[in-house]
């Protein structure tokens, strides 16, 4: 009753996140506890070489999954979802939105995925002194430049996909700061966009068709904590088109997907990380000083409040995993013995905890697309094996498991050995850990750190705009983010702990000097 009535009295709030295979809203009631969800399945298409969503997808799954959370809560709780203390949105990070005078979107979204800005990249981080990597915005936008597109001079706004949708629902041109730390760098104190790069990217366009003020086309920056704007009664109407859901609700600045996974794991102050693993996987190390080097492999963004994290982030995680894990159900489903999805993924990590520690020498590449880590521009799912492997389904499994990540330990070894950064505890949280049998253990061997999953991590992002949504409302306007965190949300939360196994360790390393080996094979067949 208590739940039903929060929802009546509007007093719950909302976050709405944009993975790159669901949207999702969730509903949390004052206690934080998760009420009820919507969920709208989408995916990426590959349009003339370039990985993309139109947004005309983006609106019907801001609507779907809306519709779906409201649908729920009605049959859940008996009561209209009208109203809420506070809504969010949260989406995947970079990509490229470029939008004219007239707020029309000038080329096809460039997500985070596309690979195509190298020579922007490594020029920017040249002349920066600061890692810029092919997803970011800036990496994007140079490109277009470099490539004369003829649309540059023509850009009035640049903005994310959570930036994108918070204009939609509010008219605020404004974007988290950890959101906006991948679109261009930060200053160190925090305080907004580095102006001293900007100067320099001032001096590097000079005599191109770009002669706009490139700090007048990025989204203005907030933090943690303040409010955003409101929903308009046109970003009502557009979020529930029955018009039932009322405007003037206070929304949280838009955050990236990574800020949402720090504030769900509880990941925001030194020395903590989490891994977010899903179609993508990538680490965030919120770190205690500035690192000794400029590292390719690593960005650096911040938390929701404007701290500095070093992010590793690899392209490819769970895509390569799932399509066998659906070519394995394809094929009981045809000798007619029926698994549920669930069922079927419990089974088969069951059996990669038996493979072999090294997987006999069974290497699984999943590289469906580019991995700036490795340097691959683009990608071509592998497998190899010795002559002599035991060609198992458990060596297969646990290889398998491995390739989810195998690219972003390369990252994580150049932050703990080159830059010595201490890790206490990693959180996990994403799909890859809805089984968590085996991708929670071979985690912890991997980074050689305890890894723990957070009985609420499986709500993931949508979760963690929501938590922000409502810190952005709170009665206590004296607590840090880190405080809320700590005190209020997580005071009394519990999560599942598993230590480095020192036999997985020593597999996995021997997995790795082979996995590193044949990196040279994959690029060959990359490059026919």
């Amino acid at each position: 009753m208590d739940h039903a009535n929060w929802i009546a009295d509007g007093k719950a709030v909302i976050g709405i996140e944009f993975g790159s295979t669901r949207i999702k809203a969730i509903l949390i009631g004052e206690d934080f506890t998760p009420l009820a969800s919507g969920i709208y399945d989408w995916s990426n298409t590959l349009d003339e070489g370039i990985w993309t969503y139109s947004l005309e997808e983006v609106k019907c799954g801001l609507q779907g999954c809306f519709a779906d959370l409201r649908k729920n809560v009605e049959v859940q709780y008996g009561v209209r979802l009208k109203r809420a203390a506070a809504m969010g949105v949260s989406a995947m990070m970079h990509g490229y939105l470029a939008f004219d005078k007239e707020d029309s979107l000038l080329v096809p979204f460039r997500t985070w995925r596309n690979t195509m800005t190298g020579e922007a990249a490594d020029k920017l981080t040249e002349v920066f002194s600061f890692n810029i990597p092919q997803r970011w915005s800036i990496a994007h936008l140079y490109q277009a430049i470099l490539n004369h597109e003829p649309h540059i001079g023509e850009i009035r706004f640049l903005t994310t996909l959570a930036g994108y949708v918070h204009y939609l629902l509010t008219g605020e041109k404004v974007l988290g700061i950890g959101d906006a730390s991948g679109m261009f760098p930060i200053a160190s104190d925090g305080s907004g966009y580095d102006a001293a790069m900007l100067s320099k990217f001032s001096e590097l366009t000079k005599d191109s068709a770009f002669t706009q003020n490139l700090s007048d086309l990025l989204p203005r920056i907030l933090k943690a904590g303040e409010t955003a704007g409101t929903l308009t009664p046109e970003g009502a109407r557009l979020l529930d088109p029955s018009g039932t859901f009322e405007s003037g609700i206070p929304f949280c600045p838009p955050e990236g997907d990574a800020q949402t996974g720090m504030t769900a794991t509880n990941s925001i102050t030194p020395k903590t990380g989490n891994v977010s693993a899903g179609t993508s996987i990538f680490a965030m190390t919120v770190l205690e000083h500035s690192l000794s080097a400029v590292h390719r492999e690593i960005d650096i963004v911040t938390t929701p409040c404007g701290d500095p994290v070093a992010m590793v982030h690899c392209n490819n995680c769970t895509t390569d995993l799932d399509a066998w894990v659906k070519l394995f159900g394809g094929l009981l489903e045809k000798l007619g013995m029926k698994m549920t999805k669930s069922e079927l993924y419990d089974a088969l990590y069951a059996m990669a905890v038996s493979g072999a520690a090294d997987c006999d020498g069974i290497l699984s590449y999943n590289y469906y697309s580019g991995e700036h880590v490795t340097g691959f521009s683009s990608g071509k799912p592998m497998m190899m094996r010795n002559p002599t492997s035991e060609f198992s389904i458990e060596n297969l499994m646990r290889s398998l498991v491995y390739s989810t990540m195998a690219t972003l330990k390369i990252g994580m070894d150049i932050l703990t050995q080159e830059e010595h950064i201490a890790l206490s505890q990693i959180y996990a949280h994403g799909g890859l850990f809805k089984s968590p049998i085996a991708s929670q253990r071979f985690l912890a061997a991997a980074l050689g750190v305890d890894v723990t999953l957070m009985h609420s991590a499986g709500e993931g992002g949508a979760w963690g705009i929501a938590l922000l949504a409502a810190y952005a409302v709170r009665d206590e306007r004296k607590a840090t983010l880190s405080e809320y965190l700590n005190e209020t949300v997580f005071a009394d939360m519990n999560g599942d702990r598993v230590s480095p196994d020192p036999k997985d360790i020593e597999g996995i390393d021997a997995y790795m000097k082979a996995y590193r080996a044949g990196l040279d094979a994959v690029r060959a067949a990359v490059s026919r």
